[in-house]
């Protein structure tokens, strides 16, 4: 419980910090306190045979594992004596706590009262200390108070903090105390500072004492009468630095109220002033044979100079040594407890450690950058375990780095925060960038687009000559022709028929070169050839254009035409009596040909269009 109300006169002084603000901290722990908190949580959703108490504290041992921040559990030792009234009465079991509790006597009172090691909150404290051994989470049984234990080696710098519900821990000596910790989305835990305290509030150690005494605490049930605003206004009124010494020369008579006030004869206990001896009642209103100075020095010396095990102790350094985890023992406890099997049980606790000894190579080398030294990653004297980063992630919108381990059995990879990577090993996020830089970049070369000026002029060369020759076939109008110009006649049509096919090849490398769909010769091969069946009148009024992105159509078979309308050519017994519209017909079925067999053997390779050319 601690001293009554102080955590809301502290409430001002409260700091809500993020989970993070633990790592790679040093932390004792009051078992105690984090067991009655997993308790009573728990108690409503299950039973205690279910061991789900003991489950939540995994998860939680297993976040803090995950942060580097070392814990040292502290467990309660004997009861005090000045306490025992206190006991007795949370206990509600009178004198019947007696026999389970051996008492040890002097001269004038009981001086301690060990603890009932075998009721159920003291099995679950066991179970609790197996679960921590086995994750290298040493154990301190304190001599008496386990907060007073966690006070002293926080006082004495061997830990950052202590977590204790237990306002009482600042009058032991605390001065970082964490009350509360949540796991969930954006964990965070709430901190107490004694440095916040003395300089917000005015309080310091003395102060806090003396809010004990007139307040009430596990050694004093308190001045009736007295509330945290008065008991402030009083202790403030006294001052810190003399406070704790008027309270044991004075006794109560400085909390007195003045004689002006309009209840005189009125103490603060509400008794009145004839009634009230301070020499044959002590400050809880019983009868006693102390004077009063001598019961306030109990309770300070209580606070003061509590039972502990001391700073230089085996039993202190033992606890302070670092430890690994022990996977058997591990598997044997979630086994017996949880009913995991032991491939479960890594799932959960193995990517923690492997994320904890990061931590703690980043730790290496920012203290090496501190000394200015500044080593590479493979000369580290601990090898780095990232073998390299896999993928990069975001997760409730903070940057990840997936990376895989190296010599972690039972794990191959893992998600980890992406600054941690940073801190650690700057080098593999390097070379992570540096890989996917190359894995963006093409295999090939770019491809260069081929000069199409020369392809150009073939192409208007080959239209000027066909121009030409038509031009001489009308020249010649129904005029014979003899037959060395009939032969004349084949020759120039075989050579155009070549070039023609030279130009569609050249077509096709020009389209593969460039390595897009249209071909720019293509295009200018349909551009030029329609312009000549224009310019030459020779061209059909309706051209037909086949796209050969859609469907191949299937190939045409010539269809005569009716009677009535075939156009019929005379032909005569030898080539002397060739007609000048018979070469005409000759040079168009050639480029006609020529034009179709291209068209339906190299479709495949064009996206653009060309038209099939007809001659009248």
């Amino acid at each position: 419980m601690g001293v009554k109300n102080l955590w809301d006169i502290l409430e001002t002084c409260k700091k809500t910090l993020p989970l993070h603000h633990l790592q790679n901290k040093r932390v004792c722990v009051d078992l105690s306190c984090w067991m009655v908190q997993l308790q009573n949580v728990n108690r409503s959703h299950c039973p205690l045979k279910d061991k789900l108490y003991l489950k939540s504290l995994f998860h939680r041992l297993r976040a803090l594992l995950a942060l580097n921040c070392s814990l040292i559990f502290v467990t309660d030792g004997s009861i005090p004596g000045i306490k025992l009234s206190t006991y007795r009465r949370r206990l509600n079991t009178g004198n019947e706590a007696m026999p389970i509790i051996h008492a040890k006597h002097t001269s004038q009172n009981v001086s301690s009262l060990k603890r009932n090691m075998g009721s159920e909150f003291s099995c679950m404290i066991k179970e609790a200390k197996l679960l921590g051994i086995a994750l290298g989470i040493q154990c301190l049984d304190g001599i008496e108070e386990a907060e007073a234990q966690c006070a002293l080696l926080n006082a004495e710098s061997l830990c950052d903090g202590c977590f204790t519900s237990d306002s009482d821990a600042f009058l032991f000596g605390a001065r970082t105390v964490y009350r509360d910790i949540c796991l969930g989305e954006g964990g965070y835990v709430t901190c107490y500072e004694m440095d916040d305290i003395e300089r917000e509030l005015g309080f310091g150690r003395d102060s806090l004492i003396t809010l004990a005494i007139l307040l009430g605490s596990d050694y004093t049930q308190g001045i009736r009468g007295v509330g945290p605003e008065h008991a402030c206004q009083l202790v403030r009124a006294a001052g810190d630095s003399s406070v704790l010494q008027r309270l044991a020369s004075e006794g109560l008579s400085f909390a007195k109220k003045p004689k002006n006030s309009k209840k005189k004869g009125i103490n603060i206990g509400g008794e009145s002033k004839e009634n009230y001896d301070d020499n044959k009642r002590d400050f809880n209103g019983n009868k006693s044979d102390f004077p009063m100075d001598n019961q306030f020095l109990q309770v300070i010396n209580a606070y003061m100079k509590p039972k502990c095990h001391s700073a230089d102790s085996d039993a202190v350094n033992r606890a302070l040594a670092l430890y690994q985890v022990n996977s058997y023992q591990l598997h044997q406890i979630c086994a017996q407890y949880f009913d995991w099997t032991p491939e479960k049980t890594d799932e959960y606790i193995l990517p923690k450690i492997a994320e904890r000894n990061l931590r703690r190579f980043a730790n290496l080398r920012v203290t090496s950058s501190k000394l200015d030294l500044h080593p590479p990653i493979n000369e580290m004297p601990v090898k780095c375990p990232v073998s390299r980063i896999i993928k990069q992630r975001k997760i409730q919108g903070k940057d990840y780095f997936e990376v895989s381990w190296e010599g972690m059995d039972g794990v191959e990879a893992s998600v980890v925060p992406a600054d941690l990577v940073e801190s650690a090993c700057p080098e593999k996020i390097i070379e992570f960038r540096e890989l996917k830089a190359q894995k963006k970049k093409p295999s090939h070369k770019p491809r260069q687009k081929r000069d199409t000026k020369e392809l150009d002029r073939k192409l208007q060369q080959l239209v000027d000559e066909i121009e030409k020759e038509s031009t001489t076939s009308n020249s010649i109008g129904e005029m014979k022709i003899d037959a060395p110009t009939s032969r004349q006649k084949t020759v120039d049509i075989k050579e155009i028929n070549g070039k023609l096919q030279e130009l569609i090849i050249d077509t096709e490398k020009e389209s593969s070169s460039s390595g897009s769909t249209t071909s720019r010769g293509g295009m200018l091969l349909q551009q030029r050839m329609m312009h000549f069946g224009t310019s030459s009148g020779g061209c059909s009024a309706a051209t037909e254009v086949i796209d050969l992105i859609s469907p191949l159509p299937p190939r045409r078979c010539p269809v005569s035409k009716p009677r009535e309308c075939v156009e019929v050519i005379e032909l005569s017994d030898t080539e002397n009596d060739a007609t000048p519209q018979h070469a005409r017909k000759i040079v168009r079925d050639q480029v006609s040909k020529a034009s179709d067999d291209y068209l339906y053997k190299k479709s495949d390779n064009y996206a653009s269009k060309i038209s099939v050319i007809c001659f009248d």
